[in-house]
């Protein structure tokens, strides 16, 4: 597959784009002033333990506690085992393994997204090119992309035959490590061991709420985790960040020196690639299909909803056949956009209804087959009985949306506001309640151009209405930097 990687690198932000077949598929941002947690290491404090949830609030310096639940504690921990011993399946109560007040050492897996802090493990893993290092976990595990089993079953006596005596820890083998040889295997486990072995020493003698190990900033770990087989370019438009990304592969990840370019265009990056457009329709709710119709993508805090539908789009030969080629469009659409906006949690699919069960077959074969591509661990249950699909896909990081806006500070992030009418007759019952209880000599009224407009107009006699039943004068004024909402009521 044509594969490149686009990298837009300022001093502020660093945006990383990756088409396939000259589309967009994923964005990632990772700006200076607000890099990501996941992956980073922190020696933390327990600040306060929850029975109830079976969970605890552990300090680890940031403005919101963190979050370890019981199962993200290693098993060995709940069993008062140490690495590399022998895991059960028996699982004491939080109450009875953490205490307030205690420091251990945790790693973020999930980023704080919303009101919700970072969720943390005691599970520790520290990714290198080509294995993931499991400090308390003796186990050599395989990527499941490798699917066949005698090479799976290959790499994992050639990995365990290059650990070091004595190594309690062990080894997930990437996707990437198929192709690697005995010398780049052995360079990547004595790397990690390393690594992991300062960590262990800082943590003994380091202050809670210490930063142990930050993970590698975006434009690296595009060259870690995002270069595959597939990549047939990197095009970087920074001569400094170039430079760094070269030397960091011809030292971790050499095959991929060859597909690195710098750009040095006029034509700012992004641009030219339509990059830029993408992002800006990726922050709108709808998505056009080719075929004429469309999808709707609404996200809340609990779950994403898509909605299909045809549009314009009319097919030659019957009803059912419109709808099977829109839902067979549409998804291929929906895996591209769940990509691109990188949304997660539950996702709820309303295609179209079709009556067709082999058509319905077809197209959450489509559905699976497009979300093939999606590095993010997902699960398709199919068709409900209410005839949605529902899914859900992880979420480390927050959505693309998230990212790049804010709630409006006009609507509260509704995406609606109160008509100005609704507005009028919310300021009438307020003059009324104020005429109740206050003796005023008159009541003035600031709102909004548009309210004021409609007191003036359609609501006028309304307005006469109320000043003759309160026997009191009213008086407008329009205040320029009100939005339609907002309204005061000045007593005189």
């Amino acid at each position: 597959m044509n594969e490149q990687i686009l990298i837009n690198v300022t001093p502020q932000e660093t945006r990383v784009a990756i088409l396939e077949q000259g589309a967009v598929q994923e964005l990632h941002i990772e700006r200076s002033s607000n890099r990501g947690l996941v992956g980073n290491i922190y020696l933390g404090r327990v600040s306060r333990v929850l029975p109830g949830m079976q969970s605890a609030f552990i300090d680890i310096g940031l403005s919101r506690a963190a979050f370890l639940h019981v199962v993200d504690i290693w098993a060995g921990q709940k069993n008062g085992e140490k690495p590399g011993d022998q895991k059960t399946v028996e699982h004491k109560p939080i109450e009875k393994l953490l205490h307030e007040g205690q420091t251990l050492v945790v790693q973020v897996i999930k980023d704080p997204i919303g009101s919700k802090g970072a969720r943390l493990s005691t599970q520790i893993s520290i990714a290198g090119r080509l294995l993931v290092y499991l400090p308390g976990d003796h186990h050599i595990g395989i990527s499941q992309r490798i699917e066949d089993e005698a090479e799976r079953e290959q790499l994992r006596e050639k990995v365990h035959a290059l650990m070091p005596p004595g190594e309690a820890g062990g080894f997930i083998v990437r996707t990437v490590a198929e192709t690697a040889s005995e010398e780049e295997l052995n360079a990547d486990i004595a790397y990690l061991i390393k690594l992991w072995r300062g960590i262990t020493e800082t943590s003994l003698t380091a202050a809670p709420q210490t930063l142990l190990y930050q993970d590698l900033d975006l434009s690296h770990r595009v060259m870690r985790d995002l270069v595959t087989a597939d990549t047939e370019r990197i095009i970087v438009d920074s001569r400094e960040t170039y430079n760094k990304m070269r030397d960091f592969a011809e030292h971790y990840t050499r095959s991929s020196v060859s597909v690195l370019e710098q750009y040095a265009g006029e034509r700012p990056l992004f641009e030219l690639f339509g990059a830029e457009d993408e992002i800006d329709k990726a922050l709108h709710r709808r998505v056009d299909l080719k075929s004429g119709g469309y999808v709707i993508v609404d996200q809340t805090e609990a779950l994403t909803t898509v909605d299909v539908n045809t549009g314009g789009f009319v097919s030659g030969r019957s009803f059912d056949d419109t709808v099977f080629k829109t839902n067979l469009e549409a998804a291929q659409t929906i895996a591209r956009q769940l990509r691109l906006r990188n949304l997660g949690g539950i996702i709820i699919v309303d295609f179209i209804d079709m009556d067709n069960d082999e058509h319905k077959l077809a197209v959450l074969a489509e559905f699976n087959k497009s979300m093939q591509r999606d590095r993010t661990r997902w699960t398709i249950n199919g068709f409900s009985q209410l005839g949605l699909v529902e899914m859900t896909r992880k979420r480390t990081r927050e959505s693309l949306a998230h990212v790049l806006c804010e709630s409006c500070q006009t609507c509260g992030g509704r995406g609606e506001i109160k008509s100005a009418q609704t507005v009028c007759y919310e300021i009438l019952r307020e003059v009324m309640r104020s005429a109740k209880s206050f003796d005023a000599r008159e009541y003035r009224i600031l709102a909004s151009q548009s309210v004021i407009d409609r007191f003036l107009d359609e609501e006028s006699q309304s307005m006469a209405m109320l000043e003759d039943f309160i026997a009191k004068p009213i008086s407008l004024s329009v205040e320029s930097s009100y939005t339609q909402e907002q309204y005061d009521v000045i007593l005189v």
